[in-house]
């Protein structure tokens, strides 16, 4: 190895200043690992040692908070492109996502309960609002025929007049047609993001006289079965 005095002696002196080798490497231009080599011996003072603990600590901060940042105009992108995909939505492409909606989160027809009508549960207000715009696309069914109710935790302290009107500007719908407040029992899941300020419960969709439709979305719903498996 070259001996290079001048440059050690000034890595010593800036290493007994308390400066990090990270940034020493950047004054003085040799190897990391001869800087290494040079510095072994030289002994920090307990607040010398405190300072670069703590600097380090802020460079890995800011590490993350710029990870952090790229992640979320990353994540803004992709939601931006892929909200570019949906061109349109054609009446038959509507009628197919509210049976698939249905399917997932309606009340099913049962042998045992042949007469059920329609019923549709979900938190979701945009996801409520579509629903209720499929059901006047294909059915026919107005909004001020529907009733709504509400189902929250009773640990949630919010008036029945507050829900009904929440509800009521986020769907989309008149307020009237909110009936019930019903109140969940037991402890609620301190790991659920849905709770505090921005919770304001469940809601539950009824169509009165509704169980024909109700068989036939249950027929929709075997249709594609049938489609996809040959299940009849």
């Amino acid at each position: 190895m070259i001996s290079k005095p001048i440059e050690r002696e000034r890595a010593i002196a800036l290493r007994r200043e308390g400066m990090s080798l990270r940034d020493i490497v950047k004054i003085v231009p040799v190897a990391k690992s001869t800087l290494s080599l040079w510095l072994k011996q030289v002994s920090l003072s307990r607040p010398q040692k405190q300072r670069l603990t703590q600097k380090r600590l802020d460079a890995a901060l800011r590490g993350a908070a710029r990870r952090k940042s790229d992640r979320i105009a990353l994540t803004q992108k992709i939601f931006e492109d892929a909200a570019k995909d949906v061109v349109s939505i054609s009446k038959r492409e509507l009628w197919l996502m509210g049976v698939m909606l249905y399917w997932a989160e309606g009340a099913k027809q049962k042998d045992h309960s042949p007469s059920t009508c329609l019923k549709f549960s979900n938190s979701d207000p945009v996801m409520l609002r579509l629903f209720v715009r499929w059901l006047e696309e294909n059915f026919g069914v107005q909004s001020d025929i529907l009733r709504f109710d509400v189902y929250i935790h009773e640990s949630i302290k919010r008036t029945r007049e507050e829900l009904f009107e929440y509800w009521a500007i986020k769907i989309g719908v008149p307020l009237f047609s909110f009936k019930s407040v019903y109140l969940k029992k037991g402890n609620i899941k301190t790991k659920r993001k849905n709770i505090g300020e921005a919770y304001f419960g469940l809601v539950r969709l009824t169509v009165p006289r509704s169980t024909i439709f109700n068989r036939k979305i249950s027929g929709w719903v075997k249709g594609v079965e049938k489609y996809y498996w040959g299940i009849v």
